[in-house]
């Protein structure tokens, strides 16, 4: 019996002792992770540019790079088809997708998917980026 209770004993010593080592634990330091953090990785077009460390004979790198390539966009099938919101937060309804200001989506065309980016929302038009060029679609009530 005497063996039983040192046991006891002892282990509620331990854990009395763990659990007073974590409540008095400060929390972890926030980091703040900004954009520079960020790694960059390009991929090589052909093998003088590069190859791949851990398959040195392989091709598959440099298709990738050419499939990673963007087509040019067609944004002539891209309609506004209205505004919203307040004065202070529009909004913008191009091909049945709502966009605010700083917001980028997919937005279906005939030909195919169209991601854009809404850079600025203006009375009777919106700038849009697509594939890294900038064009102004305008509102027309003819729909």
């Amino acid at each position: 019996m005497k063996n039983f209770s040192e046991k006891t004993m002892t282990g509620l010593l331990v854990i009395g002792c763990a659990m007073v080592l974590t409540t008095g634990a400060a929390p972890a330091p926030q980091r703040n992770i900004t954009h520079a953090n960020r790694s960059i990785f390009i991929l090589p077009s052909n093998p003088r540019e590069g190859r791949d460390p851990f398959f040195p004979d392989s091709t598959r790198p440099y298709k990738i790079a050419v499939a990673a390539n963007p087509r040019v966009a067609d944004v002539s099938s891209l309609v506004v088809k209205g505004f919203s919101g307040s004065m202070n937060r529009r909004l913008v309804i191009i091909n049945n997708h709502t966009f605010a200001a700083g917001d980028e989506g997919d937005v279906v065309t005939p030909d195919g998917r169209i991601h854009l980016s809404c850079i600025e929302i203006r009375t009777n038009s919106v700038v849009i980026e697509v594939g890294g060029q900038r064009h102004e679609l305008f509102y027309s009530d003819q729909l």
